[in-house]
């Protein structure tokens, strides 16, 4: 009973951050698991498992809700889901410390990005003139499916300030069309663990069902909060899980 209710709340808490900032919250199921115990590559592949759940359902009542532009999503799904191939077959082989050092530097880069595309639009630039709009889509959707493969996350830290600065996108539009290409990215991905047998599929369950909740209460709230606060709550939460990151690496090296 009391593995359920750990399971059950660790989900709500990744739905929310999934609805609210267009993440797929897997650094919480993923942080969650290996701390109970469960090895890296059935926690990757499990989270991408729970992923599937939380984001669907916040993509559904985004969609619903008019928020969701389906045309965005396809174009930036289709490079989603071969590179999330790609990111399995790379995480297989590379050490753990290795990948947490590099995804806790592409997060901090990514307080550039959305730094950049702030300037960016004070100065009436247009970032598209560096980048076609297919080149921009091919490299945003690319990146996403990539980690999602890799770390079992739904690309979204990526591919929310990514949409920012190559596509013209505001924080709004760019975190609901993170959550639809979220989906197709972690399907591809969790395919392929299916198929190795790494999914924990009861754990996965109870870890969906709080996810699916908490995405529409995370879906549900950010139309209301201004911009300026999306973008310092995902700013904040880039920072926590970089320094999180950094230190899951020492650990993982030192030991």
């Amino acid at each position: 009973m009391e593995s359920w209710l750990i399971f059950g709340i660790g989900g709500i808490f990744s739905g929310i951050l999934a609805g609210l900032l267009g993440i797929g919250g897997g650094f919480v199921i993923v942080s969650l698991l290996v701390t109970l115990g469960y090895p890296p590559i059935q926690a990757v592949a499990t989270s991408s498992f729970v992923i599937i759940m939380s984001s669907s359902t916040g993509s559904f009542y985004n969609w619903r809700m008019g928020y969701l532009d389906l045309q965005r999503v396809v174009y930036l799904a289709l490079p989603a889901i071969i590179t999330a191939q790609l990111g399995v077959l790379v995480g297989v082989n590379i050490p753990e410390y290795i990948l947490l050092t590099i995804f806790s530097i592409f997060l901090l880069v990514n307080l550039f990005l959305i730094r950049l595309r702030k300037k960016l639009a004070v100065q009436e630039q247009q970032s598209t003139k560096l980048f076609t709009p297919i080149t921009a889509k091919i490299t945003t959707g690319g990146i996403a499916g990539f980690l999602s493969g890799l770390l079992g996350i739904g690309g979204g830290t990526i591919m929310v300030p990514l949409q920012m600065l190559l596509l013209n996108e505001e924080i709004k539009v760019a975190i609901q069309t993170s959550l639809g290409v979220i989906v197709t990215a972690t399907i591809s991905s969790c395919i392929v663990h299916a198929t190795q047998g790494n999914i924990l599929f009861f754990q996965g369950i109870m870890l969906g069902i709080g996810g699916m909740l908490g995405s529409q209460v995370g879906t549900r709230v950010l139309p209301k909060l201004p911009d300026s606060v999306v973008r310092k709550i995902f700013s904040l939460f880039i920072v926590m899980m970089a320094v999180l990151n950094f230190w899951q690496a020492w650990k993982s090296y030192s030991s």
